[in-house]
């Protein structure tokens, strides 16, 4: 009897490409809505490349071609290093301690998980738009070698970069912090719409490509985008130019599967934190340190604190008060750099700030039943109302008078700086006021189980009312301020216009501690209702 010798084992690259797709296969069984989607979203992209691919053939032998050429591969490289922390449940493979307890060593599994990571609708709309940018800057026998070589170069960087990315940080996307990381993607994108729409903007202004020239020379040394810089190189006859940018992307990639190969070996060998026991870890004191010490005592510090934490800690709350905090300094300082801007745009950041005092019981949700117990009187009311705003306060005071001083430096406009000041602290102490009585009429429950729905269904119109009738509110009761800068400098009185600085400051505070009187007995009356209506998400 001869025993049967075993058949050679499949590579495991192939094993790794066959798991791609059953995946990908897998994924679109589960239903005909995502099945849509995933063919939607596969026709746009190839729609999207096959434009880009166009734009690009229509720029061979333009002046400026290689600068946006390079800058966009630089883009593109920019975004597969970040998005798939920002979604990184997008790809199943991209999660690598799925297969810790297989008896695999990290260095085959980096080259089978990069073949395998050139499956997808992401690197097909690479290789597209990576051909298109080499048939805008071949030209020449040499030219076309460089390109044959730069294109895979090109697409191996991006795609490596974003394994190495996001194998580093791999702890990071499965934990909650991750999560909250993903819920900050959209703050980011709409950043980042804003920083190319003020791109385009000073383009236009500037009389052309020939702008991009000065950081097309620096970025083109850059990976991947330098690949694609010596193709323009060897298409010009700079032969060792174009050695040195092709050597320059082979190191990179190099050194991004050497990343990724340590990066696998740690997650693959090293414990997970959640494994360790936690008695093992010393028993730290409950005890407030460092900034909290501070804090006022009494209520007023406990209730400031645990605003302040929820800010820190909260995925909503500190959502919300990023993207205040961003967009109330991007829209008043681009305007101003681009010419257009005026110093009463700085106000833009009071009021976004101010919005984080509308609907403050909604932000506890469930939790505020905890707070309700606390609250037996009016007083109780104030007191909880003032700890809130006033933490608040913390962080909107300096950041309102900043952006109004970094408006009037970049306009130049030091003499209209005390008025514009004076409306904006105005302006929040009216906010102030009205939230407080918003939180107290208005409230709306924030539902935590989707992190893009901002208001229970059924609630939109109490959200609606709250936040754009206290807007509406806020800028009626700023009204005397405003009439009055505008009397001043209709008449000329610019010597009596410092005095709106300390006039707004106490209009303000004034207004804000009203707004805190009005709503602390409506508070106190109404907590039935407002711990039904927070409850409901």
């Amino acid at each position: 009897m001869t025993a049967t010798t075993p058949g050679p084992a499949p590579s495991l690259t192939s094993v790794f490409v066959r798991l791609k797709l059953s995946l990908l296969a897998n994924g679109l069984r589960q239903s005909s809505g995502r099945t849509a989607a995933f063919v939607t979203s596969a026709v746009l992209a190839l729609l999207v490349a096959a434009g880009q691919f166009i734009g690009f053939v229509l720029l061979r032998g333009t002046a400026h071609a290689t600068s946006l050429v390079v800058l966009l591969v630089a883009v593109l490289a920019l975004g597969w290093a970040f998005l798939p922390l920002f979604f990184p449940s997008g790809d199943e493979t991209l999660d690598p301690t799925r297969l810790v307890m297989l008896p695999l060593r990290p260095g085959p599994m980096v080259s089978a998980l990069l073949v395998a990571s050139l499956v997808g609708i992401g690197p097909l709309f690479t290789l597209c738009l990576v051909v298109g940018a080499a048939l805008a800057l071949a030209h020449g026998a040499a030219g076309v070698v460089a390109a044959v070589v730069a294109v895979p170069l090109a697409v191996l960087v991006c795609v490596a970069l974003a394994r190495a990315v996001a194998a580093a940080n791999i702890r990071l996307l499965t934990s909650r912090k991750g999560r909250d990381l993903a819920v900050l993607s959209g703050l980011v994108i709409a950043v980042g719409i804003q920083f190319v729409n003020f791109g385009v903007q000073r383009l236009g202004q500037a009389g052309g490509l020939s702008a991009l020239d000065p950081a097309a020379a620096v970025v083109r040394w850059l990976p991947p985008a330098a690949a694609l810089g010596a193709v323009d190189s060897a298409s010009t006859g700079a032969y060792g130019t174009a050695a040195a940018q092709i050597a320059l992307s082979g190191a990179a990639l190099a050194a991004l599967l050497y990343g990724w190969q340590r990066s696998l070996t740690r997650l693959m060998t090293a414990p997970d934190g959640s494994t360790l026991g936690a008695a093992s870890e010393p028993t730290r004191r409950n005890t407030s340190t460092g900034p909290h010490r501070l804090l006022p005592g009494g209520r007023t510090g406990t209730v400031m604190q645990r605003s302040l934490r929820y800010v820190w800690r909260d995925p909503k709350t500190k959502t919300a008060w990023v993207t205040a905090l961003v967009i109330g300094l991007i829209v008043p300082l681009f305007n101003a750099l681009q010419g257009t801007g005026s110093i009463y745009l700085a106000c833009f950041a009071s009021g976004m700030l101010g919005i984080q005092m509308y609907n403050q019981f909604g932000q506890d949700t469930s939790a505020f039943w905890m707070v309700a117990q606390t609250i037996a009187s009016p007083r109780d009311a104030f007191l909880e109302l003032r700890g809130r705003a006033m933490a608040l306060l913390l962080i909107t005071l300096p950041y309102t008078m900043l952006v109004t001083v970094a408006t009037a430096a970049v306009l130049g406009d030091w003499r209209a700086l005390p008025e514009a000041l004076g409306i904006a602290l105005g302006l929040l102490g009216a906010m102030m006021a009205t939230g407080a009585v918003a939180s107290a009429r208005f409230p709306y429950s924030i539902p935590q189980d989707s992190a893009y729905k901002s208001v229970a269904p059924g609630q939109g119109g109490l959200a609606w009312i709250s936040i754009f009738g206290g807007m509406i509110a806020s800028a009626l009761l700023c009204s005397p301020l405003i009439a009055l800068t505008i009397w001043l400098n209709a008449a000329n009185a610019a010597s009596a216009l410092w005095v709106l600085l300390p006039l707004g400051a106490v209009y303000g505070a004034a207004v804000a501690w009203g707004g805190l009187r009005v709503a602390a007995p409506q508070t106190a009356a109404r907590l039935p209702e407002i711990l039904t209506a927070v409850s409901k998400g």
